[in-house]
């Protein structure tokens, strides 16, 4: 299967847009982490 080159773009731009998403929620988890300590994990059930 051969792609056309908007194809090869429209792939690489999702890509992109999927890894970015994803570095921003690495970064959010990160962040409250710093802020809120280990007690993240301290929830009732």
């Amino acid at each position: 299967m051969v792609l056309t080159e908007e194809q090869k773009r429209s792939r690489r731009a999702r890509s992109i847009a999927i890894a970015l998403a994803l570095g921003v929620l690495v970064v959010l988890f990160y962040v409250v982490t710093l802020v809120k300590g280990p007690a993240v994990l301290n929830r009732p059930l």
